[in-house]
């Protein structure tokens, strides 16, 4: 059963994304409104060490008005590559230069609302450069054994759905 979008017009636009609003029919011939955010990808990145911990950055979020645990992530540029994207957001918001990135997965985190796509990429390899220079993106960044990462996902404590997608993956390929 699928749905068929006739018209998309935007209602509001801006440079991290647009809201529009679409004309849907479907499979039945009615027609419905249907709101959608336009956002622009996102590159996601973390560094697991030889002990087997991940880097992650403990945040407050206000929309959700929630702490939990994430991993470094921002907007891709126009013409940026997306691994070369995911190193600079690790580097910013952590101090921590990955060595080679590994593609990890790719999710649509809300497609029932967005088109946004998370590329969420990791290495076994870091360096530390310094001082994060986006330091007011998290309270403190830490190394996490993986292995309470299921527990973690599991008391709430890492509340993005990408985020605890990726770790439970990287959980599964380092752990298992």
């Amino acid at each position: 059963m699928q749905w068929t979008k006739q018209h998309e017009q935007t209602v509001y636009a801006n440079r991290w994304f647009t809201v529009n609003l679409a004309d849907v029919e479907l499979p039945d011939g009615r027609h419905l409104d249907h709101f959608l955010i336009r956002l622009r990808p996102v590159a996601v990145a973390t560094v697991v060490n030889e002990a087997n911990e991940v880097l992650l950055l403990w945040r407050h979020r206000f929309i959700t008005d929630s702490w939990g645990w994430e991993l470094a992530a921002g907007v891709i540029e126009d013409g940026e590559d997306v691994a070369r994207a995911a190193a600079r957001e690790l580097e910013e918001e952590t101090g921590w230069r990955p060595g080679p990135l590994h593609h990890l997965m790719s999710v649509e985190p809300s497609n029932g609302l967005t088109d946004a796509r998370h590329h969420i990429y990791w290495s076994d390899e870091g360096e530390y450069v310094g001082h994060p220079v986006d330091d007011f993106e998290s309270d403190r960044r830490e190394w996490v054994p993986l292995k309470l990462v299921p527990d973690m996902v599991a008391r709430g404590e890492v509340p993005a759905a990408n985020m605890a997608a990726a770790l439970l993956l990287l959980h599964h390929l380092r752990l298992q």
